[in-house]
This record gives structure tokens, sequence and C-alpha cells, in this order.
């Protein structure tokens, strides 16, 4: 048996007359940037988290750079300010921070969770310091309560990276609703996924969305007329069009992605892997399932040897990139150690129970 890590061509093929008909609705409406498609999508996304605005941006990176550009233009951030960022992230959640002229202060997950810790948070905090980054990695959300809690308590900005946690709840509350603001990637690979490069940022302040509205496009509030310096960073309507007919599937899908990862848990019995911790239930949406082993390279030879697909997500850790060859000195060892222990397992809403099982049983097999 081959198992797919993930099958885009199966998830898209579930609504792929619906997404050729907009295609051709796009095509003839003769509207190629912003419009109706783009406002609507929007609505709907701010809706979904539950928040008042959706702007969207060509990427998730973007979305994030934004967010950070638009505090700047509006004093609440300056050159050299630090921002926490947890230090097993994915290189985007730093380069949004660097891009800025603003300083990451890289802090350790918990390594059971793979999040940001309040603990981590509060002796981390300096003079300096003016903003968190939490992320939701792999799709569960950070301990935002006590996190937004120490930020009131300081005048911190948060600045949520929810690019993996699209629908992930937490007392309630979404993922893109709890900091100040949120960044969203809609990669093709995301639970929910654009057919191309695609991002958004969500947020409950009317003064923050106007502006990262304006800066997305070219700075400019309206035609021909520039309150700032920006960039070009916007959501096609062709893309928009396919993320709002994917997106009525996106609670149904999650709640299938947490079947899967409850028959991992319960079936996945070798002593030589340690299946993720889920804080709460609906905290986790398990854009990936990432188990642990230190025998982790020998393991993806095995499962690739019976024809399972698997990822590393990801083999180093941002401050070990040559990018950032000025933090290369540093040294984070839950961090360092994660990065060489985990493996992300198939996990998608059209993986079947029998590839499923086939994979639990690989790896129940597995020996050193």
């Amino acid at each position: 048996m081959n198992v797919d890590f993930l099958n885009l061509q199966k998830i898209n093929a579930r609504d792929a007359d619906e997404m050729l008909s907009v295609c051709k609705e796009v095509i003839d409406s003769g509207c190629y940037i912003g419009g109706e498609q783009v406002d609507e999508f929007e609505r709907k996304f701010a809706d979904f988290c539950g928040a008042k605005y959706c702007i969207t941006t060509a990427n998730g990176l973007d979305a994030l750079n934004l967010v950070l550009r638009a505090w700047k233009l509006q004093g609440r951030l300056r050159n050299g300010d630090e921002v926490i960022v947890p230090a097993n992230t994915y290189i985007a959640s730093v380069l949004a921070v660097t891009e800025n002229n603003l300083v990451p202060k890289l802090i350790e997950p918990d390594g059971n969770t793979f999040n940001i810790t309040a603990e981590g948070i509060k002796s981390a905090i300096t003079d300096n310091t003016k903003a968190i980054l939490p992320v939701h990695l792999y799709g569960q959300i950070a301990p935002m309560p006590e996190i937004m809690r120490i930020a009131d308590e300081h005048g911190l900005l948060v600045l949520e990276d929810s690019a993996q946690a699209h629908g992930a709840q937490l007392m309630g509350k979404r993922a893109g609703n709890w900091g100040h603001a949120a960044g969203f990637s809609f990669y093709p690979g995301k639970n929910l996924g654009a057919l191309g490069d695609a991002g958004a940022v969500v947020t409950n302040n009317k003064e923050l969305a106007t502006a990262i509205k304006a800066l997305c496009n070219y700075g400019s509030h309206k035609k021909y007329e520039n309150l700032y310096q920006g960039v070009n960073s916007r959501l096609d309507p062709m893309q928009a069009a396919m993320l709002s007919i994917k997106l009525r599937r996106l609670d149904s899908d999650t709640e299938y992605r947490r079947r899967i990862a409850d028959m991992y848990i319960k079936y996945i019995n070798n002593p030589l892997v340690i299946t993720p911790l889920e804080t709460e239930t609906s905290a986790h949406v398990w854009h990936l399932f990432v188990i642990k082993t230190i025998y982790r390279d020998q393991l993806q030879a095995w499962l690739a040897s019976n024809g399972i697909k698997t990822l590393i997500h990801y083999p180093v850790p941002p401050h070990k990139q040559q990018a950032y060859a000025e933090l290369n000195h540093l040294h984070y060892p839950v961090t360092e150690r994660l990065h060489k222990e985990v493996l992300s397992l198939p996990i998608s809403p059209v993986l079947t129970d029998e590839e499923v099982m086939y994979v639990i049983q690989k790896i129940n097999e597995f020996k050193v």
C-alpha cells in the first residue's frame, strides 16, 4: 500500500465542478483584482473567526509583516523593539519580525505541546519588549488566556501566527480572535488552502484594519492617493472564490482530522514513539500530526520502505539557519532536540481508515 502525506488532488476534486464553474464566473466578470469575490471571502472569514475585520493579502508572511508594519506606522512599535517568538517556529514568524527592523526574542516551547509557554514569556520580558508573537504550531492554540493576561499587565501587543490553526477554538473563541491581530496563511497544504499563495489579517481594531488595507494596496486608501509607502500584497478574486467554496467544508474536515488523530493516539503503542499532547479537544485542528522519536531518521526510512510518505516540520530551527548567522551561537536545547526528533504523519480529510490503520501497523512494527 502507498500512503500519500497529503493528496491535494483528491482534496480539491471534491469541489472540482463548483470550482470550475466559479472560475468561469471570474473570467467572464472581467474583474481580476479585488471585487465582489474578495469582499465576500473577507466577510465570511471574519465571521468564521468571530472577528470584525479580515483583510486578505498575497500570502501568510505578508499578513504578519503588514501587521507589524502598521503598528510601526501607528507609533506602537519602533525600530529595535523586541518581539517574543517561539524558537521552534517556522522561519516566517521570525522573518516578519526582522523585516520590520524589530528584534526577535526567541524562547523555548513546551516540549510536549510544541507551543510557547506563559512562563517562558514572563521570563523573557525586558524593558525593550513590546510585542508577543505566539504561534499555534501544528494546529493547536497556544495558551492564549494566560498570554493575554501577561500582555495586558505589561502593555504588550499580541500578534497571533494562526497560519496552521484555521478554526481551532479555546474556551469557545477561535484562533485569530484572541490577540490584537492575527495572520493566516492559505498556502495550498493548509487546512484551508487556496490553489496558490494567499493570506489574511484578522483583527477587531478598525484603525489597524484600515491601515493594513491601504498598506497592502501600495499604501493607497483611495485611487492615486497614497497615505503610506505601501506594498502590493493583494488576494485575487480567483483565489478568494476557491477559498469561499472550501471554507464551507472546513469544520467538517476538522472533525475528520480529529478522528484520524484520535486513531493515531489510541492505537500507536510503539514505546519508541511519543504521540502529541492535546491540551483541549477543540483547541487542536491537527494541521499536522507530529510524533517524536529519537530514531526519527530510521523510522522515516522504515515507513518510506513501506510506501508511507512522511515529512519533517522542521529540520533546522530559525536560529541555526544561515539566514540568521548572527543567531547561530545561541543554544535552545528543547527546540534543537525537537527539530531532531519530530516526524509528521499523513493526516488529511481524504485519508481512509484503511490507510490510517496501515500507518499505525507499520509504526508499531518498527524496531531498532
